[in-house]
């Protein structure tokens, strides 16, 4: 550890004679002043505590670069931020040294530099799961040590910059609470209604509740679980608060008291296990045997389910082993020595985050996809075969076998249910395709089909825990698709609601598959709560509203009020793509002409143009709201 402290501040001196040596050479006088400063600054930041905003800011960065260069994977989470930083800005402000405005400016300048950060990854990685982005999520508000609102006023400057400087990352999250002040939230939906995909909106309270449930047995207190944070696109991480003594005062500042909470079974498509059970545990796209043949004649939807509940339980068990090992060999020969550095507990036992030397170790968790297009397939079959035994499960997995007498997005291309092409088997397969479309749909406040959803989460609650990580400790869910819902829904078959083989799974795990929510916003928001969205590590539900609906003020506070009647609900995360279908057709046709375009897919936000077409379409189908 003192030969990598060395290592890091030889790394700020290199920056500082760099600057130098520019600074030398350089005749404009404004840019030679910019020079001496960064030159100022990293020689300061590498041999003492920073004594300014600025110097704080540069020396959270380069320690964002240590980790993300000593393991270079996605979703490094960059904290709270704008609470570590707000004693050197108060100071720096009560003293005349800095404005408001040179400060944005700061904030600015950061975001273009955590936005170059990329990840090196095979291609499959990159466009199939990340779609370029690295997850760096920067967290507002929540709740202070003492239980008030944590909200500082840097994060109104925070909030402020990511307005102006509109670029993908740090992406931002809003810890909403019941405490936090109602211009902060104004502000905050001030910068959703830009259609620039943030902030996201978090459950504080549910947020809490996860943390004492998680790391209770690991002595979690109530103040622990006040300084979560989200690390990586949607993955609840825990902390705890230290003193900093800055400026004549203790303040006490949130941070990462755990290793990384973005590993483990990733990612499991839900819909494609419920194929091969009807299958019989044989891929009818490429004729390879799966899973072994269970050989059963499923009579009855118990039945069913239980073969699926086996099928995941050899799937699981299988990549569980697999991640056990490839972390096992990580933390023995890539030890991360700057994260460890930065988590609470490490130095004080003498060991890294790899041998269980933070203070919070159950961090390892199961990361599903397609909930939703596998819940909608459920209540089809349910529906279809089981309770009005319209048809035998044989009709029902033939026609999906034939893609219901459609071309598959294979052929035609898209990857949406916006266009369907008929083959000359389609009229065999009408009546049974119009049933599985017709069939009953999640986020329409239908007791039949939310039912269904809230017994997978209960039994996923019970059974995640009796898998253990390389920690040995239990393991829990984790909801989040990022892109994966585009390649997983590309190698499967049709499922039973209706959806096409090839086409893109339902996105999130609580948003309602694209176009299947007739009900309205809040029909959707009833759907997602029938469980307790803190008995997992998140829930995530995807909205699409047209700029029209929130436009002015009152607009403002009809998207507030949205946010705030799901998250008294209990729901744990929703986030808002405002713009028309209209535009991002347009998009899609002339990316040239939207390069400044941004979404929100899933957890995170990314340029239009950096997307893949089976993402687009999926995005461009969302339900699109007129009236928040």
């Amino acid at each position: 550890m003192k030969e990598v402290c060395k290592g890091l501040s030889k790394w700020c001196e290199n920056y500082a004679r760099r600057a130098k040596d520019l600074a030398s050479r350089e005749r404009d006088p404004e840019f030679k002043k910019n020079y001496e400063e960064i030159a100022e600054v990293m020689e300061n930041i590498a041999h003492k505590r920073p004594a300014s905003f600025r110097e704080a800011l540069q020396m959270t960065l380069c320690l964002h670069y240590g980790v993300v260069n000593e393991d270079p994977q996605s979703g490094q989470s960059i904290g709270r931020l704008g609470q570590v930083l707000q004693p050197f800005y108060e100071k720096d402000i009560e003293e005349g040294k800095i404005t408001d405005e040179e400060v944005i400016e700061l904030l600015e300048l950061y975001r273009i530099k955590i936005t170059c950060i990329e990840c090196f990854a095979s291609a499959g990685v990159s466009g199939g799961v990340l779609s370029g982005n690295t997850f760096n999520n920067l967290s507002l508000g929540g709740q202070s040590y003492d239980g008030r609102s944590a909200v500082t006023p840097l994060e109104y400057l925070i909030l402020e910059a990511g307005m102006r400087a509109k670029t993908p990352q740090p992406t931002l999250s809003v810890l909403y609470d019941e405490k936090t002040p109602e211009d902060f939230l104004m502000k905050a939906a001030q910068c959703t209604k830009l259609g620039l995909g943030y902030p996201a909106w978090m459950n504080n309270q549910t947020g809490m509740n996860f943390m004492m449930r998680q790391y209770g047995p690991e002595g979690m207190n109530l103040e622990d679980a006040r300084a979560w944070c989200l690390g990586g696109c949607l993955e609840s991480a825990p902390g705890c608060f230290s003193p900093l003594e800055y400026n004549g005062k203790v303040t006490m500042i949130p941070g990462g008291a755990s290793p990384t909470c973005g590993t483990g079974i990733h990612f499991t498509a839900l819909p494609k296990i419920l194929e091969l059970v009807l299958t019989n545990g044989v891929d009818r796209r490429t004729g390879k045997r799966v899973f072994p043949a269970h050989n059963e004649k499923i009579e009855t939807y118990d039945q069913m389910v239980a073969l699926w509940q086996r099928y995941l339980d050899i799937s699981n068990r299988i990549v569980n082993r697999v991640n056990n090992m490839q972390m096992d060999i990580w933390r023995k020969y890539n030890m991360p020595a700057v994260n460890s550095l930065l988590k609470a507990d490490c130095f004080k036992k003498g060991q890294h985050i790899g041998n269980c030397g933070a203070r919070y170790n159950a961090c390892i968790n199961f990361e599903s996809c397609g909930t939703i297009t596998y819940i909608n397939s459920l209540a089809s079959i349910k529906k279809n075969v089981f309770d009005d035994q319209k048809y035998t499960l044989e009709e029902m997995t033939d026609a999906m076998v034939h893609n219901f007498g459609f071309k598959t997005a294979y052929e035609t291309n898209v990857f949406s249910p916006d266009f369907r092409e008929s083959t000359p088997e389609a009229a065999k397969y009408a009546q049974i395709f119009a049933d599985c479309v017709n069939a009953p749909k999640y986020g329409n406040a239908d007791p039949y089909v939310d039912q269904l959803l809230r017994d997978y989460q209960m039994y996923l609650k019970d059974y995640l825990p009796t898998l253990k990580s390389y920690y040995g400790k239990p393991e829990y869910l984790c909801q989040i698709s990022v892109s994966t819902h585009g390649p997983q829904g590309f190698v499967t078959l049709a499922s039973a609601d209706g959806r096409l083989a090839g086409t893109t799974y339902s996105d999130g795990s609580v948003s309602a598959a694209a176009g299947t929510d007739k009900n309205g916003i809040y029909a959707i928001f009833e759907s997602a709560t029938v469980y307790d969205h803190s008995q997992n590590q998140n829930a995530q539900m995807n909205l699409k509203l047209h700029p029209s609906a929130v436009k002015g003020l009152s607009g403002t506070r009809k998207l507030l009020d949205v946010v705030r009647a799901y998250m008294r609900k209990g729901g744990f995360h929703v986030q808002f793509n405002v713009v028309g279908s209209d535009t991002l057709r347009a998009a899609q046709k002339k990316p040239e002409a939207y390069r400044d375009l941004m979404v929100r897919v899933a957890g995170f936000t990314q340029y239009w143009c950096e997307i893949g077409k089976p993402i687009q379409d999926e995005v461009i189908y969302r339900t699109e709201y007129d009236e928040a």
